[in-house]
């Protein structure tokens, strides 16, 4: 083990220039849909702004309960998560042109709007644009602060620091909390703060266990390629992908189970508050966008994961893993669009009138993803090429390799 680097493969490497130049292409079709229509970029940039935020934060969180429970699934795979959490910084950075379209998302922006409103007079202490540009910096401050910490400690173990391995042990429990604690308020801030009148305490679970979703799709994609070259070729098992799709099947019965008890919570509580969120979704067409994400998101990727044969080979794992990926960003369009819809709550900022209805998908909520997506990927290729692909000193890689067959 000592004579081999375990370096990122070139070929992997070489593909972020691929990555970048199809990042290039969709920012320029996105910046062609800002000139053309700004509202919609806004609504699609949030889109897909989430959907990618999911793949840092939930490797992010992963990591933390790796570092708690320990077991060979992760520490093979924990410089993905590395290198993942590694990226927030650039997510920091594509945080920036959601502060210039506030208005174009958030009624209680609208102060014409707030003025003839008692529930967002009554609210506006919280809501409102300097406070929530701060509550934002407070949540990457955390955010990059935990994964610097953590890769920091990382690479002390790489050159021998006996302790790292009880610090990062440490920080993870704390680390948990105040990732919970943060991702909630975003999720109120980012999302249920587009219809101010709405609230539900199931949000910020919904987006916890849509990310920890996410980065294990990501994780299963990327150790795929990686076991399909040197010098993972020989540690990567069947064992571990097995792992993986254990824990996959586990996120995609949580994500069901809270947006059933959610659902459940609304219907059953019948409060004019709550109900009108779930009408909107159940109607106008996006009924069928609904009844996807319930035969996709969850029945089809439930009953393959069931299969032990499924999950224990890479190569079909790799297409739940794809399925999961795109029905991660309708989901997040589920989360969204039906509040722009006509009868949705949020109305368009400085008219003070309900948005003209639109259709489900609009080529904007792809090219955002694509382009903010493509630049993710190159940067994140080249943090996991700036180490080895291995936790070399980490005590217990000798003993999780030999308990799975690798050397």
């Amino acid at each position: 083990m000592t004579q081999t680097t375990y370096d990122v493969p070139a070929d992997l490497v070489a593909r972020g220039r691929t990555a970048l130049m199809v990042g290039a292409a969709g920012l320029v079709l996105s910046g062609i849909g800002f000139a053309v229509d700004r509202e919609q970029f806004f609504r699609a940039y949030l889109i897909g702004y989430l959907f990618l935020l999911g793949v840092p934060l939930g490797s992010m969180a992963l990591m933390m309960v790796h570092h708690l429970s320990g077991g060979a699934w992760g520490i093979v795979i924990r410089r993905i998560f590395e290198a993942s959490s590694r990226t927030l910084p650039l997510l920091a950075l594509f945080f920036v042109p959601l502060a210039f379209g506030l208005h174009s998302l958030y009624p209680w922006t609208n102060e014409a709007l707030v003025s003839h409103d008692h529930v967002l007079q009554g609210k506006s202490v919280y809501l409102n644009i300097p406070f929530f540009l701060v509550r934002a910096a407070i949540y990457f401050a955390c955010w990059i602060g935990l994964a610097t910490l953590l890769s920091k400690w990382s690479l002390a173990q790489d050159n021998g620091d006996r302790d790292a391995s009880r610090r990062m042990q440490l920080l993870s429990g704390g680390g948990l909390v105040l990732y919970g604690l943060t991702i909630t308020f975003a999720a109120v801030d980012w999302v249920m703060s587009l219809d101010p009148h709405w609230f539900s305490t199931m949000m910020g679970f919904l987006f916890m266990g849509g990310q920890g979703l996410i980065a294990l799709a990501f994780v299963v994609i990327v150790a795929t390629s990686l076991a399909r070259r040197a010098p993972m070729d020989h540690v990567f098992k069947p064992v571990h992908f097995h792992d993986l799709g254990k824990l996959m099947l586990a996120f995609v019965m949580l994500w069901a189970y809270l947006n059933f008890s959610q659902f459940l919570i609304i219907y059953s509580g019948n409060l004019a508050e709550e109900v009108p969120y779930y009408m909107w979704r159940l109607s106008g067409g996006w009924q069928y966008v609904a009844l996807l994400l319930v035969a996709l998101h969850f029945a089809l990727p439930f009953s393959m994961l069931l299969s032990r044969d499924l999950k224990r080979n890479s190569n079909r794992l790799i297409a739940v893993a794809v399925l999961v990926i795109a029905m991660r960003l309708i989901d997040y369009i589920f989360f969204v669009s039906p509040e722009f819809s006509t009868g949705g709550a949020n109305l368009h900022a400085g008219h003070g009138e309900e948005v003209a209805t639109r259709a489900f998908a609009h080529w904007l909520d792809l090219a955002v993803p694509v382009g903010l997506g493509g630049i993710w990927v190159a940067f994140f290729l080249r943090q996991l090429a700036s180490r080895p692909l291995l936790p070399l000193q980490d005590p217990d890689l000798a003993k999780a390799l030999a308990a799975t067959g690798g050397h």
